[in-house]
């Protein structure tokens, strides 16, 4: 389990400079790679309590946009 939260940080970090650069700049290639980076932290977190909490607040900002 701390391996797996360790990861997701550095991920999180990862993600956050990699989408920080100007979108102009940016080949295809490297948007591709920032999706599945994303797409790796999401199935990292998914299981964790973090991650639960996340997908809690999303259903309820879903659950009230939907009213």
């Amino acid at each position: 389990m701390r391996l797996t939260i360790d990861v997701a940080v550095l991920l999180t970090v990862i993600v956050i400079v990699r989408l920080g650069r100007r979108t102009q700049a940016r080949s295809r290639f490297e948007e591709e790679v920032t999706v599945v980076i994303v797409l790796a932290l999401g199935v990292l977190i998914a299981p964790t309590p973090v991650g639960h909490g996340i997908l809690n607040f999303v259903t309820q900002l879903v659950t009230q946009a939907s009213r």
